[in-house]
This record gives C-alpha cells, sequence and structure tokens, in this order.
C-alpha cells in the first residue's frame, strides 16, 4: 500500500520574502532586553537598505524555492522595498517587484504581488517625515504609488503564474485618503488588497490619536474593508473591531511564528471563529518557513485562549482545509488545483490512521512530510 498521499498545498497569505536574511541575527538583543517590534524593525531597514535587485532575487529564490518543498502552493508578496536607497525610482520604476516575481515563477511558486503604498513615519501632530531606511519604501503621492500599480499589472498579464493586487502597508504610514483611493482602485480593478492592522498596542494608539478610533475602524470608514480585503495580525482588537470584520466580509491573516518571534501577541482567533472572520496562513518574516507549523501554532493559540482542548480544529471540522480556503480567498486566486504530496510513513505522521490524517496535518505534522510540493510541478509556470 503506497505511504504517500496528496492534501491541499496551503496559501501563503503574507510574506516578505527578503527578511529570510534575518534569521538569526536579530537574536542578539539590545542590553536591558527592552526589545520589541520596533527596534526589530531598525534592524529590518538596514538589511532593506542593503539589497539591490539582484540580491533582492537571490534572497526571495531562496525564500520561495523553501515554500515550494514546505508545502506551500502560491505566496501573495507583501512588497515595499521599491526604490533605490535614497528614495530615487529605478529606471523602470518596478524593477525590484520584477526581481522578486521572477524569482518565484523561476522556482514554480504562483505569486500574487502586493505592491503596498508607504509616504510617511507616521504622525505625531503631523506626518513624520520617512526615516534614511524607510526612503527606499515611500512614494510622494497616491497617484504616482497606483501609476507603478497599473504598470505592474500590465506586465504581470504575460507573465504564467504572477497576478498582482494592491496594499497599503499601514494606517501609520499612509494618511487616510491614500486608504480611500487604493479601496477605490481596488474596486475598480478588481484586486485584491492587504494591509497590516492591529499588530502592536502603539499602533493602536497611535491612530487613535491621529484618527480618534481603531486602524479598523478607519479602514472601514475608508472604505477599505470588504470581501476583497485581508487584515494582517489583527491582533489587538476590541468587540467592534472584530463586528466590523465580520460584517464586511474581510479576512484577518494570522502570521503566528512571526508574531511569537517579534513578540506581538496573538489574534483572538476563537472569537475570530464564532464571529465568522475567515482566518489565513502567512509566514511574514520567514521566522520559519512551514505551513504545518503556522497552523498548529494557531490551534494551540486558539485551545490557550479560552484554556480548552476545543479550539479551532474542533469548530471547523477540517482546519487545514479552511485555512487554504481562506488564504486563496486572500490572494485571489484559485487553488482547487494546487496540492502536495505527503509520505505517511514520516515519523511525524507514522501510525496515523488514514481517517484521522485531517485531524493530524494541524497537530503532528512538519514540512517534513512533503516528499513533493505541487508549486514544482506546475506546468503553466514553464
Amino acid at each position: 500500500m503506497s505511504l504517500e498521499v496528496r492534501i491541499p498545498a496551503m496559501a501563503n497569505a503574507h510574506s516578505h520574502a527578503f527578511q529570510r536574511a534575518l534569521r538569526g541575527r536579530v537574536e542578539r538583543l539590545a542590553p536591558g532586553g527592552s526589545d520589541d517590534f520596533w527596534t526589530w524593525r531598525t534592524q529590518m531597514f538596514a538589511l532593506a537598505g542593503s539589497l539591490d535587485p539582484d540580491s533582492m532575487h537571490t534572497l526571495a529564490a531562496e525564500a520561495f524555492a523553501e515554500m515550494a518543498d514546505a508545502g506551500y502552493g502560491a505566496v501573495g508578496e507583501f512588497h515595499y522595498v521599491h526604490h533605490q536607497p535614497d528614495g530615487t525610482p529605478y529606471g523602470d520604476a518596478n524593477e525590484m517587484a520584477f526581481a522578486v516575481a521572477q524569482a518565484a515563477r523561476e522556482v514554480g511558486l504562483e505569486i500574487v504581488m502586493l505592491p503596498a503604498a508607504y509616504h510617511r513615519n507616521g504622525w505625531a501632530g503631523g506626518d513624520r517625515p520617512p526615516e534614511p531606511g524607510q526612503r527606499r519604501f515611500c512614494d510622494p503621492d497616491v497617484d504616482t504609488f497606483l501609476a507603478r500599480v497599473d504598470d505592474l499589472c500590465a506586465w504581470a498579464q504575460s507573465v504564467p503564474g504572477v497576478s498582482v493586487g494592491v496594499a497599503a502597508h499601514s494606517v501609520r504610514a499612509v494618511p487616510a485618503g491614500w486608504l480611500e483611493a487604493i479601496a477605490a482602485y481596488s474596486d475598480r480593478n478588481g484586486l485584491v488588497r492587504h494591509i497590516h492592522a492591529h499588530e502592536q498596542r502603539r499602533e493602536v494608539e497611535e491612530c487613535q490619536a491621529e484618527h480618534g478610533c481603531s486602524p479598523i475602524e478607519l479602514l472601514h470608514r475608508s472604505g477599505f474593508l470588504g470581501p476583497r480585503t485581508s487584515i494582517v495580525h489583527g491582533i489587538h482588537v476590541s468587540a467592534r473591531d472584530v463586528q466590523l470584520l465580520a460584517q464586511t466580509g474581510t479576512t484577518v491573516v494570522s502570521c503566528p511564528t512571526t508574531e511569537g518571534n517579534l513578540g506581538d501577541g496573538y489574534p483572538p482567533a476563537m472569537t475570530y471563529a464564532q464571529a465568522g472572520v475567515p482566518l489565513a496562513l502567512g509566514s511574514d518574516s520567514q521566522t520559519r518557513i512551514d505551513p504545518f507549523e503556522e497552523a498548529r501554532e494557531l490551534e494551540t493559540l486558539s485551545r490557550r485562549e479560552r484554556q480548552l482542548r476545543s479550539g479551532l480544529l474542533a469548530a471547523s471540522g477540517d482546519l487545514w482545509a479552511k485555512l487554504c480556503q481562506a488564504g486563496y480567498h486572500s490572494l485571489g486566486v484559485d487553488g482547487s488545483a494546487l496540492t502536495a504530496e505527503i509520505d505517511l510513513g514520516h515519523p511525524d505522521l507514522r501510525g496515523i490512521d488514514r481517517a484521522d490524517l485531517e485531524l493530524a496535518l494541524v497537530t503532528c505534522a512538519s514540512a517534513g512530510v512533503v516528499t513533493a510540493g505541487a508549486a514544482r510541478r506546475r506546468s503553466t509556470l514553464e
């Protein structure tokens, strides 16, 4: 009897491929041990500032090959390293995006490029200008940003396995008017739209100071929420925030291994499930590239949330399939044909009854069980 079976390949709904190069180095904490997301961000800026199209391509190819081998079938690349380090556009303003997209194509991984708008370093009674490490992320106005997205969409139409959505980096990185313009652009062009939101308490506090509401409430006011929308992280949320996400059909993309590594906190997964908010997964900073570990972490957190064994798995019936479905919806991709081959003889799964496999995928398995990632054999990308 064959020990190899095929399962749905997971959608990686949120990735910053270049951050794979931060592995290890960011674990050297500052004296006093007061490190948090904001101190980690300084090291990320330094890495981003060192990249050119060639090194970006190399890092992305390494990350995407690892994703394909781990059982991911498609990736949403939340891309904001747009320009040269001083903020000057390249000769072709999408040169860095092309480098990333081509890397995914070369390893056979389907990719949705999510170019992200970035304009400022937050708000403090007015727009704070970008720090030197942020200049290459930024555009002077939303029309310039959207014109570049237009060009990327036109290029991708002739490149198999590459599609395009649109993103705003966060409510701290763009003014409210940009959110409205990006949402309208997404609706006109039928594109998915993504944004980081509610990852850190400071982000929520700054939004409250600038706009008198939470980031999710601001996104609702701006017309940004909706069935095409994915909120990445969604950790520090109120009951009202959850209600707005549920009412608008917005997806939350959780990135458990990254959120744990950064000390961000964790999302109220059971609260989301009970409200009907779809949950998808992302590898984000590439601390780990393993969809089974992400799913297991999310399931474990859902049990800790209520201190019961009846977490997401018990609520969903087939958590792996639900996460896949929400992830491909988040990316606007038909993932029905994307599967991965796994080995039931691997130590992670050895002895598990076939009837229990869907339970084991999110509690026992790891990327080591994958013998052939579907993305490697996507004939449409050849």
